[in-house]
């Protein structure tokens, strides 16, 4: 009875003010804390998946009877790429090894989808509701980011307590530093916005500091990498950088890493600098694929991704079952310290050959297809801005996208409420731009 009023209340704010729901969901996202020992080890994440679920409920009754969802999101090739995906989730879940696990799966990522994508886009129709989305997350993952900093400061700043000072907002460091760094370069893009106040950039500037001492001292080595490679691409878009061209660089730089793989491997393996509280030889532990057990642990998780795509490349093992089902596929050559033999350890450590193994060949083509349909447009709709907040702001979003899309090489995280109401809100803002702003009139009126 005594949360009767607050549901109450919620189920209001649903009906008749549900973009302020969306954004207490937001600010809520950071502060949320995952039950993980419920039935098959699945768990979900409180308070916000239950709005998030609510939310969805609401918007997709309402918009089944009323049909007054802007088609023109409909009709983008972003968001029919999303339901091609969501479909295949569904298709796949069938044939699952674990349906229980694939269905509960493709519902979750339904509620994240729904509330943080399609319902998103439509309040990015508006200019004013995009700062109050960046920063309805960005403040409380500032708090989160001091709290975890002076835990860790009590503790000496050591690595080893870095993995796990942050909770229980974060369940470890690498979900923890790779929002941090997700949400810097929209930080650095508000500060440079001409509608901002002085005296308030000196606000923003402090947030963003605080970001900086987050990345660093979360030991995350996947996220400073997802930095250097966002600057990096941050210089191309710049300076106009043809995509033909960097498509061809692509091509170049595989050609020259299968080439010279064996030389490369060789190099890599002298490397014997494992994980240290010393920042600088924690850097040299990146590329140390001899020693250094989080790598090592890395690439069994990749191997083991591989042979259960090669088992079954075109419906996969089912959605969300990797974490369950790996485990026979370890070689013994490939455990680590680290490693356990019942496979309990988590997922595969990259959002694409995890999608491999999961949901097949089509699964993981389908997220490069969001991913390149997403960076493309995204792009090439900052071209054609005229008004340059909103190009600040569009630049801010694309590069922390490509963070998130870097650092997923690396690890995975879009089951979780963390990491999917950036990444879709993020890809819903591109979305947004590309329909609603496409001209000097259509974004005087979005103000």
């Amino acid at each position: 009875m005594p949360l009767l009023p607050a549901a109450l209340f919620i189920i209001g704010l649903a009906l008749f003010a549900s973009d302020k729901l969306y954004l207490i969901i937001v600010a809520l996202t950071p502060l949320s804390v995952s039950l993980e020992q419920l039935e098959f080890g699945l768990g979900v994440a409180l308070p916000t998946e239950p709005l998030m679920f609510g939310l969805m409920s609401v918007f997709l009754i309402r918009n089944f009877f009323s049909h007054d969802y802007d088609k023109n999101i409909l009709r983008h090739p972003i968001t029919l790429a999303i339901v091609f995906q969501l479909i295949w989730f569904l298709f796949t879940s069938i044939p699952s090894e674990l349906p229980v696990v694939s269905f509960k799966f493709f519902l979750s990522r339904m509620w994240l989808v729904v509330s943080c994508f399609f319902f998103a886009a439509i309040l990015f129709k508006y200019q004013r509701n995009v700062l109050p989305f960046l920063w309805a997350y960005i403040l409380p993952l500032a708090a989160v980011i001091i709290y975890t900093v002076v835990n860790h400061a009590l503790l000496g700043f050591e690595e080893k307590p870095a993995h796990w000072v942050m909770q229980p907002f974060f369940k470890d460091h690498t979900g923890y530093g790779a929002i941090v760094a997700m949400y810097m370069p929209p930080i650095v893009a508000t500060l440079t916005l001409d509608r901002v106040r002085p005296n308030m950039k000196i606000a923003v500037f402090m947030v963003l500091l605080v970001f900086l001492a987050g990345v660093i001292f979360s030991y995350t080595r996947a996220a400073w990498v997802s930095l250097a490679v966002g600057f990096v691409v941050y210089l191309f878009i710049k300076f106009k950088v043809k995509f033909k061209y960097l498509t061809l660089a692509g091509i170049v730089g595989l050609f020259v890493l299968f080439s010279f793989k064996d030389d490369i491997l060789i190099k890599l393996e002298k490397n014997r600098q494992d994980s240290s509280d010393d920042l600088t030889e924690h850097v040299q532990s990146i590329s140390n694929v001899a020693t250094d057990a989080s790598n090592l642990e890395r690439i069994n998780r990749w191997k083991c991704a591989m042979q259960m795509f090669e088992e079954r490349p075109f419906f996969g093992f089912g959605p969300g079952t990797y974490a369950f089902l790996y485990a026979p596929y370890q070689q013994s050559g490939d455990l680590t310290i680290i490693s356990t033999n019942f496979g309990d350890g988590g997922n595969a450590h990259s959002e694409y050959l995890g999608l491999m193994a999961e949901s097949g060949a089509i699964g993981f083509l389908s997220f490069l297809l969001i991913v390149f349909l997403t960076v493309y447009i995204g792009v090439k709709r900052y071209y054609h801005m005229v008004e340059p907040d909103h190009k600040r702001i569009m630049m801010g979003i694309l590069i922390g996208y490509i963070t998130y899309i870097t650092h997923g090489v690396l690890n995975n995280f879009l089951d979780t409420d963390k990491a999917s109401v950036p990444f879709w809100g993020f890809t819903a803002l591109i979305v947004a731009y590309d329909v609603y702003y496409t001209n000097r009139r259509e974004m005087a009126e979005g103000q």
